[in-house]
């Protein structure tokens, strides 16, 4: 009796540092449950965990006042997470943002500024590696004169290739259009006159998988 107390309370734990772990949130479940299946015993966790997997695929997020498919996202923690761009300035152009609905960076929290900037690490070194780049641009637009058009912070991340702009600084202009568009065309009750849902869900695919 005292083994098998002593076993629930282990497992409990070891659920809790996982579901709180970033390493859960950019797997996928099919890549955690096998891992629970292995003993009868185990069964009980293997189910918890799927239950977790399956809260977690059916988050909701938010860009401002806009809704975001979970599909267009690729990559989360618990504070910070990445997605597409519904029109990219070029091939691997994502935005990563924090959870939290905040309209500048100044209103970030230690961990909330910490977070994004370690997942836009990450997201930008896998991305530049991907798409055979050589440099990335990581910009912020904080606040409406600054160029900001969705009062949520967001971090562009953009691999750059040698001529991919005939100037290199023409890319902030280019930045700008981008920020105007992407408020014009977020609203998920818009008929989408860009890519599809189902082409954004592709490339996120091809992301997630990066991140295994």
């Amino acid at each position: 009796m005292i083994l098998r107390q002593l076993e629930h309370i282990m497992l409990s734990q070891t659920f809790t540092a996982i579901t709180r772990s970033s390493t859960l949130q950019s797997m996928r479940c099919s890549s955690i449950t096998p891992l629970f299946t292995s003993s009868r015993r185990l069964r009980t966790f293997s189910t918890m965990i799927t239950r977790s997997c399956k809260k977690m695929e059916s988050e909701s997020f938010v860009f401002g006042p806009y809704k975001i498919d979970p599909k267009e996202v690729f990559y989360s923690t618990t504070l910070s997470y990445a997605m597409v761009n519904l029109r990219p300035l070029l091939p691997g152009h994502v935005l990563v943002c924090p959870r939290r609905e905040v309209k500048r960076f100044a209103d970030l929290t230690g961990d909330e500024t910490c977070d994004l900037w370690l997942t836009a690490q990450k997201i930008g070194s896998k991305l530049e590696h991907y798409h055979k780049a050589s440099s990335l641009t990581l910009a912020i637009q904080d606040g409406p004169q600054a160029g900001q058009t969705v009062p949520h912070v967001h971090i562009h991340i953009i691999p750059r290739k040698t001529g991919d702009f005939e100037k290199n600084d023409e890319i902030y202009d280019a930045i700008d259009v981008k920020e105007k568009e992407l408020a014009e065309k977020l609203d998920l009750d818009k008929e989408r006159k860009d890519r599809t849902l189902e082409e954004m869900n592709q490339e996120a695919e091809e992301y997630r998988a990066l991140f295994k």
